[in-house]
């Protein structure tokens, strides 16, 4: 009992302290950078809508600035209620004072964000329904953007107040499919309307499920293998109260937390940048709907890849007489609604647009001198197209193994003139994530520290959890894939103290499990009445 005792008091000794205030030039540094971010990116958009002489209302702007302050708020809280995961473990190893740990994954995961390359961005945006996407300025659009992002925050800081570690990957993906749900409930009878893109949605959904399933085998297995490589006791010891740790551990656990930061900024950070895109595109289409600052060199391999695809359709189009380009956009628009893409008729209407953007591209040379009444069709037009043809070469049989390889050329030029990050808009995001990994990170970095466990976190199971992390988040952003940085790490944290024979607390095990699995419901329910009330209230 004496020694139960003792341990217990030493377990408490050895907790960090996180009750230091901070000081007022921190406060003043972190509201300078915050208007300093503010102002950079009014500042740039400005420029831009100038450049592409593009008039915008005051109403359009004041709705615009909203719009994106919700975005920039949905990176922030993802910020504080993510990324307090990456930080804990050299909390809790006494490895970095907490403030320093703070700021410096905040740093990693603003170079993160810089570095992204967008893939998981685009990913997000495929999921919404593509009359929305094809209309997102109008008030059904800014509707869904509304409504996703701030059904988003809410469950993110509801969980976040309770310290339970819950996915911002999840609670976005759950108020989009909300959105999609409510989208396809609330449209005319007899009109064809797309909902939730399940083939995608389920795609991403393999992803979340993946996450917490790899974090906690594959962190308890590396921590195994670690005991049979590595015999240094020291390793496996909890941390000694106020002592850091020798310095090759240390550095081993500064550096997974700084890979996991990074990792984290490059596949979260993405999230928002792509719903930025779809808000800039309905409030200033001139200046963002194409890719104004793609190379006029490109435009030669844009036609060639137009040339070869055109032949495919025509191809498969049979010996109908092609449509108008007012035909081809209805009978492309319904086949992307209904996901019935593999019909002569969609090939025929595929060839006649393909025709228009082949067209438009010879005529102004570049994307950069497209006039503002053109826009709009043309950029429908490419990523109408572009979504029809990716979705085609998903089915098997549709075209053969060469034209697939045309199509695919075609879907890679096209996205590369629809699909871009602006400098300025990663820099807007990655200030928001950062800052945001400095503001209230204790809930969540107590959860992990002292809750999932019975015992302390060694240092072995904190660089077992972070590398199995931070290398889970690198893949799937290489591939595109939206994961869940909460759910790999407490999951990862899990499999090391059951592999340990730690043991779990299970309240807390049974928390984190309550929020993964009721987040898909409660994103969708807030995000689906969200949308169905600012459909109701906006004018048509």
């Amino acid at each position: 009992m004496a020694e139960a005792i003792v341990d217990h008091a030493a377990a408490e000794t050895a907790k960090p302290k996180l009750d230091g205030g901070t000081h007022v030039g921190g406060k003043i540094a972190f509201l300078l950078v915050l208007l300093a971010a503010l102002g950079f990116a009014a500042w740039n958009i400005l420029r831009d809508v100038g450049g592409a002489g593009e008039a915008m209302a005051g109403g359009v702007f004041a709705l615009l600035g909203l719009a994106l302050l919700i975005a920039l708020g949905f990176e922030f809280v993802n910020g504080f209620h993510d990324t307090a995961n990456a930080v804990a473990t050299v909390i809790y190893t006494h490895s970095l004072p907490p403030l320093v740990a703070v700021v410096w994954s905040g740093t990693w995961n603003f170079i993160g964000v810089m570095m992204s390359s967008g893939a998981v961005a685009y990913s997000i945006v495929t999921l919404l329904p593509v009359e929305l996407i094809l209309q997102v300025g109008s008030s059904a659009g800014y509707a869904m953007i509304f409504s996703l992002l701030i059904a988003a925050i809410i469950w993110n800081l509801g969980t976040w107040a309770l310290g339970i570690p819950n996915s911002s990957s999840h609670a976005l993906v759950g108020s989009i499919m909300g959105v999609g749900l409510a989208n396809q409930f609330m449209a005319p009878v007899g009109q064809a309307t797309s909902g939730v893109d399940w083939s995608q949605a389920s795609k991403v959904g393999q992803a979340l499920l993946f996450s917490p399933l790899c974090g906690f085998i594959a962190s308890g297995l590396l921590l195994l293998v670690m005991k049979l490589l590595i015999k240094n006791k020291t390793l496996y010891q909890a941390p000694k109260a106020n002592e850091a740790p020798p310095w090759w551990i240390r550095g081993i656990l500064i550096f997974t937390c700084t890979w996991v930061s990074w990792a984290h900024g490059g596949n979260d950070g993405q999230k928002g940048m792509g719903l930025i895109m779809l808000i800039l595109i309905g409030a200033a289409p001139t200046a963002y709907a194409l890719n104004r600052t793609m190379s006029d060199n490109a435009m030669p391999a844009m036609i060639k890849s137009i040339d070869a695809a055109e032949k495919v359709f025509v191809a498969h189009a049979g010996a109908a007489p092609p449509p108008t380009t007012a035909q081809a956009r209805q009978v492309a628009g319904d086949a992307l609604r209904t996901r019935q893409l593999a019909t002569p008729q969609v090939f025929g209407a595929l060839a006649v647009l393909s025709t228009e953007i082949e067209t438009s591209v010879k005529e102004y040379k570049t994307l950069r001198l497209v006039p503002a009444a053109a826009v709009p069709n043309l950029r429908n037009d490419m990523y109408m197209v572009g979504d029809a043809v990716r979705l085609i070469g998903k089915q098997k049989g549709a075209v053969a193994p060469a034209e697939g390889k045309a199509l695919g050329g075609l879907v890679k030029q096209l996205q590369a003139g629809t699909r871009f990050i602006p400098i300025w808009v990663k820099v807007a995001v990655a200030v928001a994530l950062g800052l945001g990994t400095m503001v209230g990170w204790k809930r969540i970095v107590v959860t992990v520290g002292e809750k999932i466990g019975k015992t302390h976190l060694t240092y072995a199971q904190g660089a077992a959890a972070e590398f199995v992390a931070a290398s889970t988040i690198s893949l799937a952003e290489a591939y595109g894939l939206p994961v869940s940085t909460t759910h790999i790490l407490s999951s990862g944290v899990a499999g090391t103290m059951a592999a340990n024979g730690s043991g779990l607390q299970w309240s807390t095990i049974g928390s984190i499990a309550s929020a993964w699995v009721l987040t898909l419901p409660a994103a969708i329910f807030l995000s689906g009445t969200l949308y169905f009330l600012l459909r109701t209230i906006l004018p048509h």
